[in-house]
């Protein structure tokens, strides 16, 4: 008599380097053939030390350190530490600032969310997406280089302010951006949102609850497709944000399709508040002018600010009589996102990890801080 089927659990490592890891990022996984039982994430291969390298940095000396916290939304960083060290110093930035600022940030995370776009289509099998994206990204790019001199690590925002102001050709560029955007975006959801394969792969895929999303600090966009409105911009607004109109999108499943749908959404809301803080520009000046030796008093500040992934959050502490901080520690979304992962691919396969890992838009330098 022939002895009777059985299966055997067995490891199979994804990553580090793997093209849907999004960076070097390692998954032990426990399979029972096809399907995950455990799925144990693995961090910091990249070994940055961003933290400790400001504390040996004056503070200005740190912007271009906070460019490569999060690359995909360098602006974002730049500006959290700011609003920190100025919330430390009690500086207030000029009001025309302040507006070049919002338009920056909500640019910066349109062009976020389409590298997510571009790469999470890839990552499932669709190219047509990744190209799409990509295309209208480079239109913002174009608007931060000719404002500021680079397309990936700004060093734009500055405490007080602003580097420079923008430059005559950059409002008609905008505006034209802004007429043919929400088109593409109705692109961009033709490709998808309909699509049979697109819907198999992502619908009730990655399912995230709204109490275990809380349970883990989940924030962001992940935690708004699972039903719960929280939004920095307007539940503890810093900047601007008061003085606009945009709405936030959420979710109801919590699973892939819903992320999805969200950052769509999201991406034509921040094309709305650039729209308005480009109508209420201010004339004025860009900067307020700081001593050359900036020295914030003695004291501790946490601020933070809405990222495209999530709550981004910076801690100083300043000893007073130093131009360097004392102590510095950063918060990003991604994090948080990792953390909770083993516990919502369980029972699925290794595709929908794939799946899931790209709906979540975890950004590794930023985990690996």
């Amino acid at each position: 008599m022939s002895a009777p089927f059985r299966t055997e659990e067995f490891l199979v490592n994804m990553g580090p380097h793997h093209p849907s890891t999004h960076g070097v990022c390692r998954f032990l996984l426990t399979m029972d053939g096809e399907v995950v039982v455990k799925a144990v994430p693995y961090i910091g291969y990249l070994h940055r030390a961003l933290e400790r390298i400001c504390e040996n940095r004056t503070y200005h000396q740190c912007l271009p350190v906070l460019d490569r916290f999060e690359y995909c939304t360098s602006m974002s960083c730049e500006y959290a530490f700011c609003l920190a060290t100025e919330k430390l110093a009690g500086i207030q930035a000029p009001e025309r600032a302040e507006y070049l600022r919002v338009i920056m940030l909500e640019l910066n995370r349109i062009a976020s969310h389409l590298i997510w776009y571009g790469t999470t289509s890839l990552d499932l099998g669709a190219v047509t997406p990744f190209l799409y994206g990509f295309r209208e990204r480079e239109d913002i790019l174009d608007l931060f280089e000719m404002t500021c001199g680079q397309r990936l690590t700004y060093n734009y925002i500055r405490i007080g302010g602003v580097s420079r102001d923008i430059p005559p050709e950059f409002i008609p560029k905008l505006k034209e951006f802004i007429e043919k955007f929400p088109r593409k975006v109705d692109d961009y959801e033709k490709l998808l949102t309909e699509n049979p394969i697109w819907i198999v792969r992502n619908k009730n895929v990655g399912i995230l609850s709204k109490e275990l999303a809380l349970g883990y600090g989940v924030s962001g966009p992940a935690l708004r497709a699972s039903g719960v409105k929280f939004d920095l911009r307007r539940d503890d607004p810093y900047s601007l944000y008061d003085r606009f109109e945009f709405d936030i999108p959420t979710g109801t499943v919590g699973d892939c399709y819903d992320r999805y749908l969200v950052r769509m959404e999201e991406m034509r809301q921040s094309l709305r508040i650039v729209k308005q803080a480009l109508e209420q520009l201010p004339a004025g000046d860009i900067k307020t002018k700081l001593p050359p030796n900036f020295k914030p008093p003695k004291g501790e500040v946490y601020s933070r600010i809405e990222n495209s992934r999530g709550e981004m959050g910076i801690y100083i502490q300043s000893a007073g009589d130093s131009k360097k901080p004392l102590r510095v520690k950063m918060r990003g979304g991604s994090y948080n996102q990792l953390q909770v992962m083993p516990e919502i691919v369980k029972g699925g396969k290794i595709a929908d990890l794939v799946a899931v890992m790209a709906s979540m838009d975890i950004i590794m330098p930023e985990v690996d801080r």
